[in-house]
Parts: structure tokens; C-alpha cells; sequence
């Protein structure tokens, strides 16, 4: 029988939320990170900690601002820091998760990051060096409103980029966008497009996302992340990186592009392989639990 048990990791000055799925009496060797996507928590691995604790030591944790974690308040870059603010940024999500794996889990460990929890992954990674055993990345953010992705023969987007900076940087805006999309009717729609087949959208996962959502700070860690405009891209974190890469893409995913998926296979020979779950969207590993499980475990024990 899987045991799970949550708890909190005091990190810097700020509390963690993180759980823990195995079976003791197995003692075994493998160990598992899960990284949540952008507005999730470690509880959209609902479908997956359980039973990957059946056969690896499988962990889950809330970046820092989501979840039941701490949420320090926004702090960008022209402005002057204020008592228990940061700046929302993947040097400050790889830190908490490299420091979290060498304080709590203390040997090698899986990183597996879904959409912005992939590119947390890969800078983690790049810190773990050696104490990174490998990284899966589920329908990886791609981030195609960062600065390095603009085109320049975007001639619109490079007219509306400026308007666009400058809005999102006041709270009054930024809180304004997030509570509106902060309701359950809202999610829903958002969800319907995440999710194109439907399957395991239900109201434990509209709980899931909007829950934590009514805390106090919750808007802030969206403050920083749609102020972060010039931040690692996942291609720059593959050249800098040793430990092999897998890719799981939803075939139908409406923001992450499989076709950009299957040119870093291409390109990158640190990138080991990619399957594509047919039907699914941004999310497979909640949306398609039972093929994804089967896939993460068949990489996680070849590589042992």
C-alpha cells in the first residue's frame, strides 16, 4: 500500500507545501520530483503521485507563490524591494528545487516538470548537475511572448509589445485580468481547451485551480510571471545541460507547439525521445493518466 504524507520545508524565509507517495517496505532507489505547470499546484499530479509512489520514492512540490506555498509579493526589476517580495523568475524556481532536492530528498532524483514546470525543471538541472538523474518534460512551455522569440517582420506584435510591457507591470491591471479569470466558470472554458478530450475535467480539478486562487497574494506570482518577458527559453537550458531529456507531448496541445517539440528532437542530442498521446492537450499527465504513468515509469526504471 502507497503511503503519502504532506508537509511544509522552510526555505529562505518562506514555507513550502510538498508531499511524498511511496512504499516503505520496497525502499526504493528511485526518486521522482513532480513540477507543477503555471497556476497548478503539486495536486494536479492527482492521477500520477500515487501510483508512480508504487515503485519510485515520488515527491510533489508548490513553487513558491502557487499552491499552499508561501506569496511574497511581485517585485520587478525597476522597483525598489519591499518586506517579503521577490522577483518571480525560473533562477528563482531552479534554486528552490535544487535546494529542495539536496535538503529533503538527498540522493539523485527524476525531474519532471509539466508546461513552465518543464523549463524549472531544465534550470534545476542545470544546478543538480550529477544529482540530476534525468528530466521528463510534459507539453514544455515554449514561451512565445519572450523577447528573444519576437520576429521581426512582426510588425504588428512589435508595435503592440511596448503597450502590452508597460500595461501588465501595474497591479491594478495585472489584479484586474487575474481575478477575472480566477472563477470557476472561467477555468472551466480554459480547461476545455487544455483538455480537448474532456477526459478528467470534473470538478475536483476546477477545485484544484481555483482554491488556491482566493488566498490572499495569489495574484502576485501572476504579476511576476506575465512581467517575465526576457527569462530562460527552454532551447537555451538544453545546450547547458548534460543529463538526458525525454519529451511527452499532447498531440492536440492548443498552446505548445508538437511540431516545435519534434524539431528540439531533432536538434538537441541530449534529447533522448519524444511520445505523443494522441487526443490529448496541454495536460496528458492528468488527462491521460494511465499512458502517461506507464510511460514516465518505463523511463525512469530503464535508466536506473
Amino acid at each position: 500500500m502507497v503511503d503519502k504524507i504532506n508537509n511544509f520545508w522552510s526555505w529562505r524565509t518562506w514555507e513550502i507545501s510538498w508531499s511524498l507517495a511511496n512504499t516503505q517496505n520496497k525502499n526504493s532507489n528511485i526518486n521522482i520530483l513532480l513540477i507543477h505547470g503555471f497556476g497548478a499546484s503539486k495536486n494536479h499530479w492527482r492521477h500520477n503521485q500515487i501510483f508512480l509512489g508504487e515503485q519510485t520514492n515520488c515527491f510533489a512540490i508548490d513553487l513558491l507563490g502557487f499552491g499552499e506555498s508561501s506569496q511574497p509579493l511581485a517585485l520587478l526589476d525597476y522597483e525598489r524591494p519591499r518586506i517579503n517580495s521577490t522577483k518571480y523568475c525560473f533562477d528563482l524556481w531552479g534554486e528552490q528545487i535544487s535546494d529542495f532536492c539536496k535538503e529533503k530528498i538527498k540522493s539523485p532524483v527524476f525531474l519532471i516538470g509539466n508546461s513552465i514546470g518543464g523549463i524549472v525543471a531544465l534550470r534545476a538541472a542545470e544546478i543538480l548537475q550529477d544529482d540530476c538523474s534525468g528530466i521528463i518534460l510534459i507539453d514544455c512551455a515554449q514561451r512565445t511572448m519572450d523577447d528573444k522569440r519576437l520576429k521581426k517582420n512582426d510588425i504588428l506584435m512589435n508595435f503592440l509589445r511596448p503597450i502590452i510591457k508597460t500595461s501588465v507591470r501595474t497591479r491594478l491591471i495585472s489584479n484586474t485580468i487575474f481575478k477575472r479569470a480566477a472563477n470557476p466558470k472561467i477555468i472551466k472554458e480554459i480547461l476545455k481547451k487544455a483538455y480537448p478530450s474532456g477526459n478528467n475535467l470534473d470538478d475536483q480539478l476546477i477545485e484544484i485551480l481555483y482554491k488556491p486562487s482566493q488566498r490572499k497574494y495569489s495574484a502576485e506570482a501572476f504579476r511576476g510571471f506575465i512581467n517575465l518577458f526576457d527569462d530562460y527559453l527552454a532551447t537555451d537550458l538544453f545546450e547547458k545541460i548534460n543529463n538526458n531529456v525525454h519529451l511527452i507531448w499532447g498531440e492536440n496541445d492548443p498552446w505548445e507547439s508538437l511540431a516545435e517539440a519534434k524539431e528540439w528532437k531533432e536538434k538537441f542530442q541530449n534529447i533522448k525521445s519524444l511520445n505523443t498521446i494522441k487526443n490529448a492537450g496541454h495536460c496528458p499527465h492528468d488527462e491521460y493518466p494511465d499512458i502517461t504513468n506507464q510511460l514516465i515509469l518505463n523511463i525512469v526504471q530503464d535508466i536506473k
